[in-house]
């Protein structure tokens, strides 16, 4: 399965291809809730946007034009709660998956609110949308010398509490910096000691969280360590289950999630079905210490201060 490919006009007056994705994904490569809402909608109002690929620098347009559902990722969501009325004005499903992590007193993501605020606006939104509207992901799992296997334990307990009640699913991932050197250099510049996890702490690890008998599922992200043992499934982020019960009533959606493949274009252990990510990379101020996306502060910043909400891309 592939894009639908459709011509579109552009503000320029020039008619172009553009794909035509029933699911966007906003986004696996910055936090468009938390920083280009506006942009965002502004382009979801035009009907198109523009995004550049990250790895050969090619630009190409996405029409919203088929778009059914709307997968967000945020660490601080906040911004987007006064637009998504919106989505349900135009027919369109969402679900957010919410990164909330607990490293404020290693400042390990600098850029984001307070734990308590940002459980709050968990809160707020699931108040809202009901329970399957957020998912909350832990992620990743950091080890430094000074966060280890039982701090984290300790602070997913202390996360889940408030939470009692409002999810449906923990989603988390163990962090792999050797896979990434510019994160690896990011750390050591931030003066940050970090270890790395072996087969053998996540597995102690797995068996400790699943013996916490928190009150939802837990699930991995991309990971090739098999945790079933512990009731630990392998995640599906972009999940045609959820959208099929966040919509339960949209015809072209179902039709869509019953002939859904996997998504070629993410990692090889991803379960992700086909969605279309709009995101761009070095554009999220939350200048998170580990982030894969954000090559240099600097750049981030330059590229955040450049952006304007009428642009068609991002960056």
């Amino acid at each position: 399965m592939a894009h639908k490919k459709i011509v579109i006009r552009n503000e320029q007056g020039v008619d172009v291809e553009a794909i035509a994705p029933v699911i966007v994904s906003a986004s696996r490569a910055t936090d468009i809730p938390a920083f280009y809402a506006d942009w965002f909608f502004n382009r979801l109002d035009k009907g198109y946007a523009s995004w550049r690929n990250p790895f050969n620098g090619k630009d190409s347009y996405v029409s919203f034009a088929n778009t059914r559902f709307v997968v967000f990722w945020s660490k601080n969501p906040k911004p987007l709660i006064p637009y998504l009325p919106i989505l349900q004005e135009k027919g369109i499903g969402f679900y957010i998956q919410f990164t909330l992590n607990d490293y404020d007193a290693e400042q390990l993501e600098p850029g984001v609110p307070r734990l308590a605020e940002r459980i709050d606006t968990f809160k707020r939104i699931v108040d809202q949308y009901g329970v399957g509207s957020v998912v909350w992901r832990f992620d990743p799992l950091i080890l430094t010398e000074k966060i280890s296997p039982e701090l984290l334990l300790h602070r997913i307990s202390a996360i889940a509490e408030p939470l009692n009640g409002y999810l449906e699913k923990l989603v988390f991932s163990f962090a792999d910096i050797a896979g990434y050197r510019s994160v690896a250099r990011n750390l050591r510049a931030a003066g940050i000691n970090y270890r790395e996890w072996d087969t053998e702490t996540m597995s102690a690890f797995a068996r400790r969280l699943a013996d916490m008998r928190l009150p939802f599922r837990l699930a991995t992200c991309a990971e090739a360590i098999d945790l079933e043992e512990f009731g630990i499934e392998h995640n599906r982020c972009i999940d045609a289950e959820l959208m099929a019960r966040r919509s339960p009533d949209d015809v072209e959606l179902k039709s869509f999630l019953q002939r859904a493949k996997p998504d070629s274009g993410q990692r090889k252990l991803c379960g992700c079905i086909l969605s279309k990510d709009i995101g761009a990379y070095n554009t999220c101020p939350h200048l998170c210490r580990y982030c894969y996306a954000n090559y240099s502060p600097q750049t981030v910043m330059n590229n955040f201060r450049t952006h304007t909400n009428s642009s068609e891309s991002i960056i």
